[in-house]
């Protein structure tokens, strides 16, 4: 029997529907991905959640090089789902999803801890965090120049105003109260306590997968009940190297899912631009930080251990993220 990836079931339905009238194709669009997003769900154990660039990519990227130089598998494989597993039975399933836009937050719904039946609760699931200032900027640049006008198009359908990506403001973008700062606030809080109602369940920061990379992977790897060398693990790292992935991506040898709408020609529309902690401090006058961090501060769960501290001397110095790095609960 011939096992159709998840990868081809999405891009059948897409092409499919694409002449629809634009109602007609959402809504179909919707309910066959939908669909799909929990079977994907439904036939894996292994759970990474996380809103766009949160680091996903950069995670997956190194799962995937684990499997890859364990099985001897092509380097351009970077695992969404089932990619690892159809190319070795030996590797498992993974469901990597935002759980939150369109199509993908069917998963979230049904994860929902307000519901007198969650579902899911059985499976390991990682939440990678990343500071919500630094999210926003990110998915700004993302929305207008990287998502596909498929995806665009799915997320507006749900929005009360619809973002132009012709005309889209940075600052107005970020404190948009659907997709903005506020929206990634209330994502990571919302998650903190749905976690509560998962059997297995960990915290991840971006930040401290960015500053303590081995140790961190190794700590995700082990909760999945996955057994990797520190060699192994070490080699994961050298490939998922800002300076490697960007020259893979710039070569074109990593060119699926991602990484296909890279244009040489415009530096932001690389799926590797900068991954900076604290970047968001770049972006924008003093005013508008200081405005960002106290939304922070006010909103945010102290669970995440993200300091708001906007004094002279944090902004100098390294970032500092008291708390721990991680958290697995049992319900």
């Amino acid at each position: 029997m011939v096992l159709l990836s998840d990868r081809l079931k999405r891009q059948i339905i897409l092409r499919s529907t694409q002449l629809l009238p634009a109602a007609l194709r959402v809504g179909l669009r919707e309910e066959l991905l939908g669909r799909l997003e929990m079977g994907r769900a439904s036939r894996t154990r292994y759970f990474i959640i996380g809103h766009p660039k949160s680091g996903n990519t950069w995670l997956r990227t190194m799962i995937s090089h684990l499997y890859r130089q364990r099985y001897n598998l092509p380097v351009s494989l970077v695992l969404k789902s089932d990619e690892l597993y159809l190319a070795h039975r030996a590797c498992p399933r993974f469901l990597v999803t935002n759980a939150f836009y369109s199509y993908e937050g069917v998963v979230g719904r049904a994860m929902d801890t307000r519901r007198p039946d969650p579902r899911f609760r059985d499976r390991r699931v990682v939440l990678l965090a990343r500071h919500p200032c630094d999210i926003a900027v990110s998915w700004y640049i993302q929305f207008i120049k990287r998502i596909s006008s498929a995806k665009r198009e799915l997320v507006n359908a749900r929005l009360k105003r619809p973002i132009d990506p012709a005309t889209a403001d940075k600052w107005e973008f970020v404190m948009n109260e659907e997709v903005g700062l506020p929206a990634l606030i209330e994502f990571l809080n919302t998650w903190e306590q749905n976690l509560k109602r998962v059997e297995h369940s960990m915290i991840v920061r971006y930040e401290d997968l960015r500053l303590q990379t081995r140790a961190t992977l190794k700590a995700i790897m082990t909760f999945f009940e996955q057994d990797f060398s520190d060699t192994e693990i070490d080699a994961a790292v050298r490939f998922g190297s800002f300076e490697n992935m960007k020259q893979l991506e710039s070569s074109r040898v990593l060119s699926r899912g991602g990484f296909s709408v890279y244009r040489p020609d415009d530096p932001e529309t690389a799926k590797v631009r900068r991954g900076k902690i604290f970047g968001y401090r770049d972006d924008f006058d003093a005013a508008k930080v200081a405005l960002m961090d106290r939304m922070v501060a006010q909103r945010l769960s102290p669970t995440f251990g993200y300091s708001t501290d906007s004094t002279r001397e944090q902004r100098k110095g390294p970032p500092r993220y008291p708390g721990p790095a991680s958290m697995e609960e049992s319900s």
